[in-house]
């Protein structure tokens, strides 16, 4: 089986934008409504949603998608704890149909409602209530609820505890996850989402976090952002500051996907980040929906840089497979359950 660890529902039906266009536009009208009105969306309107999806699924010959709300559009910094729980909600509760749907292709992981200022433990309910009532085997973590300001604390500071704390309950990881930038210095996909990843594996390699959480798995997604490429770097880091190397930093913790868009990208990965660390994934449909002109492929056609890389048969299926088995366990309960 091939599992995508990292799909966004970015063709959700248009009721949910005009859901949110309504949202925000009260936001400007104090005291705002705060409306949370029902969603009036078909079965038949999720299914056809969602057919890119299943034939980039057919096309490129992946089985299982873990899917979760579009990333962008989680915009932690509009209104507040109210407008932020709403609008989580809904998206949660669309991912959940679509999972009921085609429990065969997708399985969810779910978004926050995570808000500047606000602890993160005004999360834990949703969480739970995703992991618990409706099957969701992980969530999206945005460090900077802010969208490209980074008022939040470090991901090692004790204000975040309290979250991990329910994580590690709850057996289920979080993938490091970065939504919209209102600040113009950084471009949301091209700038924002990579400085994110390289900051939070930066946050990793200074504190003790995992001594105190051993269990605590983090997916730093996009490749690890610039991790890879500097490697050497933060190896040398982490030396200078008499911290752990860096495999052994992250052995239990720490994973990257392959939701990196060249050959060369993912030939570096597979070559520097040890294999047990690296989970399959593609971003589709997401940050970059174009083909390739010069291999005549989509650039989010992960699979195939994968398939080239110079990797064993086994370690292509730990990547494939067996570490996002590893790292999102309830995936295991939910495929028997599915297969049964």
């Amino acid at each position: 089986m091939i599992i995508d660890c990292h799909g966004h529902y970015t063709t959700a039906p248009k009721q949910l934008q005009a859901f949110r266009d309504e949202q925000v536009a009260e936001l400007k009208t104090p005291p705002p409504a705060r409306t949370k009105r029902l969603l009036q969306i078909s079965d038949d309107e999720l299914r056809a949603s969602v057919q890119p999806q299943l034939s980039f699924q057919r096309d490129r010959g992946t089985d299982l998608t873990v899917f979760s709300p579009r990333a962008s559009a989680m915009a932690h910094h509009i209104g507040d704890d109210v407008t932020s729980l709403h609008w989580a909600q809904h998206c949660n509760d669309l991912i959940f149909r679509v999972c009921d749907l085609f429990p065969r292709s997708f399985v969810g992981v779910c978004q926050l409602p995570q808000t500047p200022g606000v602890p993160p433990t005004n999360s834990i309910a949703e969480l739970k209530r995703c992991v618990n009532e409706l099957g969701f085997i992980g969530c999206n973590l945005n460090p900077d609820p802010s969208g490209g300001h980074w008022t939040a604390p470090p991901l090692t500071d004790r204000h975040w505890y309290p979250f991990y704390e329910a994580l590690v309950e709850l057996d289920v990881p979080a993938m490091v996850h970065v939504s919209a930038s209102c600040n113009p210095n950084f471009h949301a996909t091209g700038a924002h989402y990579i400085n994110a990843d390289t900051t939070a594996f930066m946050q990793f390699l200074t504190a003790d976090l995992f001594k105190d959480f051993p269990t605590l798995r983090m997916i730093i997604p996009h490749g690890g952002g610039a991790v890879p490429f500097h490697w050497g770097r933060y190896r040398g880091l982490a030396q200078d500051m008499k911290r752990p190397p860096l495999t052994d930093l992250i052995r239990d913790n720490v994973f990257f996907d392959t939701c990196v868009y060249h050959q060369p990208g993912i030939d570096l990965l597979v070559k520097v980040v040890p294999v047990d660390n690296i989970l399959f994934g593609s971003e589709m449909v997401g940050a970059v929906r174009g083909i390739d002109p010069e291999t005549g492929h989509y650039y989010d056609h992960t699979k195939r840089y994968v398939d080239n890389a110079a990797l064993s048969d086994a370690d292509r299926a730990k990547i494939f497979e067996g570490n996002v088995r590893k790292v999102y366990p309830r995936i295991n309960q939910r495929l028997a359950q599915v297969q049964a």
